[in-house]
C-alpha cells in the first residue's frame, strides 16, 4: 500500500502539473498507464482504492477548480476559460460546473460566494492518514526567532475545543456535517484575497490555509498552560466583505506584536519529526526576559502555525512588551 500510496501521489501532483499547462492529452489513464507500466483497469482501481474516487471525476473537479478561480480573478471569457480546461462548449463547461457549484459560471462571476472546490488529494500526507514519516535524517538547519508585527486583520475559521493537534482536530471535525476537511478546504480554497495565499493550489499555508490557536477560557490546556481553542482558517484583510460560509466564524484580529520561530523548507518525508522537535526546543528555551517580552495570554490571542514544507515550518506566538 505505501508504494502506491506514493506512486498514486506522484500521478496527483502531476496531473495538476498538466492541467497548468492547458495539456489535454496527457490527462488521460491511457498516457498514466503508458507512464507508469501499470494497466489502465489497475491504474483506475488503485486510484478509487487510495483517493476514494474515480479517476475521471478527481481529474474533472480538479479542472473544475482551476476554471474558477479564472472566473474569479480574470476578465477571461467564459468560453476561453472553457477550452482552456478541457471543455468543449460554452454549455458543456456551464452544466459541469452548475452541477458541482449550483450556480452558473456567468452568475458566479457577477457574485464570487464561497464554494466547495476539489482541493488536490493527498494520500500520502502522514498527517492524515497515520502513515508517518520517514524521518531517516536530521536537518542542519538553524530555528531562527524574530519579532514582527502583524496588521489589524481578520481570520476566517473553524474551531475545535478538544482536539490536540492537526490529525486529532480533523478527526473529530470529520464527524462534524459541514465540517469535514474536504469541505472546509475546498471553500476556504475559492475565497480570494487570502492574506497568507502564496498561489498554491493545495489545502495547506501555500493557498492561504492555516492552523491557529486562540487563547479561550473553555480550550484545552496546551503544553504551557494555557487554554486554547484550536482552529483552521485564513487570514483576510480588515476591509474584506464578502460572504461569511456559514459554518465558520469571522473575528477581528487587532494589530499585535510577535514572536516567530521559523524553519527554512525541509524533506517532509524525512525531516520532519525533527524539524518539529528542533522548533518546539527553541520555543521552550527562548528567554523571554533578556529580550523584554512576555507570551501574550490574554483571552482572545491567537498564536498562528504554517506547516509548508516548501517554503517553511513557523510559529508565530503573540507577546507583549514587559513594563
Amino acid at each position: 500500500m505505501y508504494e502506491w500510496q506514493r506512486r498514486i501521489q506522484d500521478m496527483i501532483c502531476e496531473i495538476d502539473l498538466h492541467i497548468k499547462k492547458h495539456d489535454s492529452e496527457s490527462l488521460s489513464l491511457s498516457y498514466l498507464s503508458k507512464e507508469s507500466g501499470y494497466s489502465e483497469f489497475y491504474i483506475s482501481k488503485k486510484f478509487k482504492e487510495i483517493s476514494g474516487m474515480q479517476f475521471r471525476d478527481y481529474l474533472r473537479y480538479r479542472r473544475l477548480a482551476f476554471a474558477l478561480k479564472e472566473l474569479r480573478d480574470t476578465d477571461d471569457g467564459i468560453l476561453d476559460i472553457a477550452l482552456r480546461y478541457g471543455f468543449s462548449s460554452h454549455e458543456a463547461f456551464t452544466r459541469a460546473f452548475k452541477e458541482a457549484y449550483g450556480i452558473t459560471p456567468s452568475e458566479y462571476r457577477r457574485h464570487p460566494e464561497p464554494v466547495v472546490l476539489r482541493t488536490i488529494i493527498k494520500p500520502f500526507d502522514c498527517y492524515l492518514s497515520e502513515i508517518g514519516a520517514i524521518n531517516m535524517k536530521n536537518t542542519s538547519q538553524e530555528i531562527k526567532t524574530y519579532f514582527v508585527t502583524i496588521p489589524a486583520h481578520k481570520f476566517l475559521h473553524i474551531k475545535n475545543y478538544e482536539s490536540i493537534g492537526y490529525w486529532d482536530f480533523w478527526q473529530k471535525q470529520n464527524l462534524i456535517p459541514g465540517q469535514d476537511y474536504e469541505t472546509i478546504c475546498g471553500l476556504l480554497d475559492s475565497i480570494k484575497g487570502k492574506l497568507d495565499d502564496m498561489g498554491g493550489d493545495d489545502a495547506n499555508s501555500g493557498s492561504g490555509q492555516i492552523m491557529a490557536y486562540i487563547n479561550e477560557p473553555t480550550g484545552r490546556i496546551c503544553s504551557w498552560g494555557i487554554p486554547l481553542a484550536e482552529c483552521y482558517g485564513v487570514r483576510l484583510p480588515l476591509d474584506y466583505d464578502g460572504d461569511v460560509p456559514p459554518q465558520m466564524l469571522l473575528i477581528d484580529v487587532p494589530e499585535s506584536e510577535y514572536l516567530v520561530f521559523e524553519h527554512g523548507p525541509f524533506d517532509f518525508e524525512k525531516e520532519n519529526q525533527c524539524v518539529e522537535e528542533k522548533i518546539e526546543a527553541a520555543m521552550k528555551a527562548y528567554d523571554y526576559d533578556s529580550a523584554g517580552y512576555c507570551l501574550d495570554t490574554a483571552p482572545g490571542r491567537i498564536f498562528y502555525f504554517y506547516h509548508d514544507p516548501e517554503r517553511f515550518w513557523k510559529f508565530v506566538r503573540p507577546v507583549r512588551k514587559v513594563m
